[in-house]
């Protein structure tokens, strides 16, 4: 008998929304929802990340199945809607996956300190998206 494999799938593990007001922002999904905000700063780009459940001491979920998120500052040039990060093993060859399906890069990987090499990207139908390869655990 012969055992057949699933194929292999990334998860979304993140997803991330533009904001105007970091105050109104942070004020907002913290009293609506109950999400811990934190603003990273002028290091991290102005960048807020949403912890959406419980974390670890390395901001990591501590229940599967569930994602967090984060808030980028909005540009004229920026994406205006929310978009999703999907987790892979390996960046440059999900990069290469990505644009020979029909997507095209935004820009260069980058490192995201302590957390992986990251890069964004459009797809077939013009959604931005996120690739992030995590760092080792």
């Amino acid at each position: 008998m012969i055992k057949q494999t699933k194929p292999k799938r990334d998860p979304v593990v993140h997803f991330e929304m533009p904001y105007e007001n970091k105050k109104r922002l942070i004020r907002f999904y913290s009293e609506a929802f109950g999400w811990q905000m934190q603003d990273l700063g002028d290091e991290m780009g102005q960048y807020v990340t949403a912890a959406t459940t419980e974390i670890d001491e390395n901001r990591m979920i501590q229940r599967p199945g569930v994602i967090n998120g984060g808030f980028y500052p909005k540009t004229r040039d920026g994406p205006l809607c929310p978009s999703v990060v999907i987790a892979v093993e390996n960046l440059t060859d999900a990069m290469q996956k990505v644009t020979t399906a029909g997507g095209m890069l935004v820009g260069p990987p980058m490192e995201i300190p302590g957390i992986g090499r990251y890069v964004s990207f459009t797809d077939s139908e013009g959604n931005r998206v996120g690739l992030l390869q995590p760092k080792p655990m």
